[in-house]
């Protein structure tokens, strides 16, 4: 599936949310509903100067705090409403969520090494990563259907619904979806409209650089 329908030049700006307090403990944060820290609010606030200059059409958002507070940063520059959708929430880790990265290691190794080496893993017992793609990449299809030709739509999201709905709209094989590095906070990629399909135009943009710090590292 590489949604295109005839190459009308329409772009998907895919934009992380900013900085929590788990991505600096570096603790898993799946769909907890965790909120921005200071830094973060400045960072999407930062970020939605940019993005405020791609004069996009639409918005649409993850509907979990962290998503939802960085998209409405460029939803006050711009004054586009946010649609929210749950689909577009991060991945689901089940027992990973809540446990820093060194604690996931420690006990789920072999778990975590499987998911490394681009198998398929229900890590913590959640979801797949190709799950993920199938609940959040129609969304994204969806609304940029609607958009002018030319057209710009924005998606706050998380660095690993991100790294899948990037995977299936280029149409790559699921193993293939670690090759695309994760993204800092408040960084975005953009996906542009060709005759062929999805082509990735930029990736992991607006970075000063910051660490990776994130569910998909």
């Amino acid at each position: 599936m590489n949604g295109t329908t005839g190459g009308t030049g329409r772009r998907i700006v895919l934009w992380r949310h900013g900085q929590t307090a788990w991505n600096l403990e570096r603790r898993f944060q799946g769909t907890t509903d965790i909120e921005l820290t200071r830094t973060g609010v400045a960072q999407a606030r930062r970020a939605a100067r940019l993005l405020a200059s791609l004069k996009p059409d639409a918005i649409i958002a993850s509907d979990l705090k962290r998503a939802a507070a960085t998209a409405a940063e460029l939803a006050g520059l711009t004054g586009l409403p946010v649609t929210h959708d749950s689909a577009l929430r991060e991945t689901y880790a089940g027992e990973w969520q809540g446990l820093t990265h060194e604690e996931i290691v420690e006990r789920y190794g072999e778990q975590y090494a499987a998911w490394k080496r681009g198998e398929p893993v229900r890590r913590g017992g959640g979801e797949l990563e190709t799950e993920v793609a199938d609940r959040a990449a129609p969304v994204v299809l969806r609304h940029t259907e609607k958009l002018p030709e030319g057209g710009t739509l924005v998606v706050a999201s998380h660095g690993g619904t991100i790294r899948t709905t990037i995977g299936r709209l280029l149409g790559l094989e699921s193993h293939h979806w670690e090759g695309l590095g994760g993204l800092s906070n408040c960084c975005w990629s953009v996906l542009g409209e060709g005759a062929r399909g999805w082509r990735l135009l930029e990736h992991n943009a607006g970075t000063l650089p910051e660490p990776v710090l994130g569910d998909d590292t």
